[in-house]
């Protein structure tokens, strides 16, 4: 039988978040500007948002925007600012000018997650709008969740939430399916919750993390999928890691299937 999603499709958006500076990649370069495989990475993130179907694309800048404009010049991607860095929530909400009135779904992702592939996004998408969720997460399950946001399930198995490490539990902690930062949210739902998010008591930020619980508690639906391979959600925050990286994405393009991202 077919599907509206096979039918009738919604148009699709892409928000990468590319504002931060990286300050352990110990250089004045945004992090998102370093290269992988003489790539920028955020070009990589977004040409993986390109061939998901993704249109239009807007990249979140900030610290040292125009080197970030400058990787992205021969693309059409749309641009909005944070001046403050006030967090995810709040960096998400700087795009509203652009994006509150569309009438789709919209990806956000990390503009430091160069191992991305068009394929887990695609999954992704698929699983939101064959369910009619508000908001869907992919997630993954690794050996070491150090430093990951762990995704909470009630005594069911369904998704209870997101727990930041540092606010976490030692059961909490112990948890290995974690948030690597892929999202896809319904643009009314995003845009209608997005205002209700409050400050994080300890950083003062605002945390789109926040956001599946609170269209949970007014009765969203939040569907969860464990969609990211491992060794996709390899972080990028000192020059070894981005080393590590670059081995795992030299190592993909050789193998054919791989060629495109979309392996699964």
């Amino acid at each position: 039988m077919s599907t509206q999603h096979e039918t009738n499709p919604r148009p699709l958006a892409a928000v990468i978040l590319a504002a931060g500076k990286g300050t352990r990649m110990r250089s004045d370069l945004p992090k998102v500007c370093h290269t992988v495989a003489s790539v920028p990475m955020v070009r990589i993130v977004h040409d993986a948002c390109k061939d998901a179907g993704c249109d239009p694309i807007v990249v979140v800048v900030g610290y040292k925007q125009d080197l970030v404009r400058d990787a992205l010049a021969d693309t059409d991607a749309r641009f909005a600012v944070q001046d403050e860095q006030l967090g995810t929530g709040h960096a998400v909400n700087c795009t509203a000018d652009i994006l509150r009135d569309f009438p789709g779904d919209v990806l956000i992702l990390c503009g430091d997650g160069p191992l991305i592939r068009t394929h887990t996004l695609r999954t992704l998408v698929d699983r939101h709008r064959r369910t009619g969720a508000a908001c869907t997460l992919a997630t993954s399950v690794i050996d070491d969740p150090t430093g990951y946001g762990r995704i909470v399930r009630d005594a069911s198995g369904a998704f209870a939430g997101i727990v930041e490490q540092k606010n976490a539990t030692p059961e909490q902690l112990a948890i290995r399916e974690v948030n690597p930062s892929y999202y896809c949210f319904r643009a009314a739902d995003l845009f209608e919750f997005l205002p209700r998010l409050t400050r994080n008591e300890r950083t003062g930020e605002y945390y789109i993390t926040d956001l599946p619980t609170l269209l949970m508690q007014a009765s969203r639906r939040v569907e969860v999928i464990d969609a990211v391979d491992p060794q996709d959600v390899l972080s990028i925050n000192t020059p070894e890691d981005l080393r590590k990286v670059e081995q795992v994405y030299l190592a993909r393009r050789t193998t054919p299937q791989n060629a495109s991202g979309d392996a699964t």
